[in-house]
């Protein structure tokens, strides 16, 4: 598989999550292997009007290569100068959102809403891709509804207007996320097009990874939620899929190092205030299954200071190792 200058052998991505997929993270992710990370989807107006928090989101200095972008929208022009700036700000790919089935992206036009608008959809697709040198990707569900599974034909015309690869996951916007990804459904899509496509919902294993390939003769796998504090699941995917050798969980010890380098990170990036308030969701994630994680997560969602949490991770390791 070939996307612009990357050659990709059965790659597994980061799925772009908003207010989880940070510089931060995907430092994280890739300081233990995982290789194709993307940024949090990122407001195409937003960043046209320059706002410093959006362009923060762009901040993708010292990253490696490829450098993934995704940006949403409603309106060709505007798509248009958030991808250049992309491209300013150093993106070897672009990713147009054309999934989310948040109401407040909903509402605008944007997301998922566009699986009701092929018409524009391809519009917009069309215009980003005339307008930008290097890939341009979509992240699209199966349709609006049960009743409405667009995605084959979406994708379509997708690739007659230049996009590279989709990546597709399998419920639709009605569904949010509930029920069971459509393997079937994802089937549909690969069927339809030449390019590249990838495979999302509901990878939580390897496992599940390896069996959602089998299922849908897809070219790669995406993996979301599955990733909220256990970026491990990126390489461990890989290996499998690349080797066929399970690699075993992370030790407590690793996962509270990883833990500890995150929160350096954010610390880093945004400062005390921010980095400690966003470290919580994060901590909470990384110590899932451990020995008295409810009253933890106590702890954790009451500290007031960096030493504070840094005291947490120390007492976790104290009494479970």
């Amino acid at each position: 598989m070939k996307l612009g200058k990357f050659e990709l052998n059965t790659p597994v991505f980061l799925a772009p999550m908003a207010g989880v997929t940070d510089k931060a993270f995907r430092e994280t992710a890739r300081s233990i292997g995982a290789r194709y990370v993307s940024t949090e989807m990122i407001s195409d107006k937003a960043l046209t009007f320059l706002n410093p928090r959006t362009l923060s989101m762009l901040d993708l200095e010292g990253e490696e290569t490829p450098r993934i972008v995704q940006i949403f929208g409603s309106e060709p022009d505007i798509m248009v100068k958030a991808a250049c700036l992309a491209v300013e700000h150093k993106a070897d790919i672009i990713d147009i959102n054309m999934g989310c089935p948040a109401p407040k992206i909903v509402k605008n036009g944007e997301g998922s809403a566009l699986l009701q608008d092929l018409n524009l959809a391809q519009r917009i697709a069309e215009a980003v891709v005339k307008a930008v040198s290097i890939p341009v990707t979509v992240k699209m569900r199966l349709g609006w509804n049960k009743g409405e599974l667009v995605a084959p034909e979406l994708a379509q015309s997708l690739e007659a207007v230049g996009i590279q690869m989709v990546t597709v996951h399998g419920r639709t916007r009605e569904q949010y996320y509930s029920g069971h990804s459509d393997a079937a459904g994802i089937r549909r899509v690969k069927e339809a097009v030449g390019i590249p496509v990838i495979a999302n919902g509901d990878i939580l294993t390897p496992q599940n990874a390896k069996e959602l390939l089998e299922q849908t003769g897809c070219d790669g796998v995406m993996i979301g939620r599955g990733a909220l504090g256990n970026p491990w699941i990126l390489t461990r995917t890989a290996r499998y899929l690349r080797d066929g050798v399970l690699e075993p969980e992370p030790t407590l010890g690793e996962r509270i190092k990883i833990a500890q380098e995150h929160f350096d990170r954010l610390l880093c990036y945004k400062g005390e205030r921010i980095g400690l308030n966003e470290m919580r969701k994060h901590a909470v994630w990384y110590i899932k299954g451990v020995r008295g994680a409810a009253q933890l997560r106590d702890h954790i969602m009451q500290t007031k200071t960096p030493e504070e949490m840094k005291a947490v991770f120390s007492h976790i390791l104290r009494e479970n190792v």
